[in-house]
């Protein structure tokens, strides 16, 4: 069950704050940046396997259910070196393969994408513990 409790806290936590950074914050950057590169049909399902994906990556690397020393600033380190390793990985080829990739791009959402997962591992830590602290009789 704990491992439910972390994967929905991590994944709220993640699609909500990262819904409102596209959708609302950084939407004209991105528009900005990538111009042309932006695909005509947004793919949904593609989003979606993403939303489902990576939060498990956050759970089995940061959140750590079945480790009971870890805290939540703990969970939230690990999560930041997830997200920087993982988004470095996308933005960083995409910077080294494609003609006209942006590099304001490549920093922006590298910094975002460590936030971001540093944050959601720290919030579905925080609700994995809470959910199974043990009641006080």
């Amino acid at each position: 069950m704990k491992y439910l409790w972390a994967y929905g806290g991590t994944l709220a936590a993640f699609a909500v704050m990262d819904l409102i950074w596209l959708g609302l914050i950084a939407k004209n950057f991105y528009r900005t940046q990538l111009g042309d590169l932006m695909a005509q049909n947004f793919q949904i399902w593609a989003a979606f396997a993403f939303y489902l994906v990576f939060p498990v990556g956050l759970v089995i690397f940061a959140v750590r259910p079945e480790d009971t020393g870890i805290g939540i600033r703990g969970a939230a380190i690990a999560g930041a070196l997830f997200g920087f390793f993982a988004y470095a990985t996308y933005d960083l080829t995409n910077l080294a393969t494609l003609r006209g990739w942006p590099i304001a791009l490549t920093f922006a959402d590298l910094a975002w994408g460590t936030f971001l997962s540093g944050v959601s591992a720290a919030v579905g830590r925080w609700i994995m513990l809470a959910m199974i602290a043990p009641s006080p009789t």
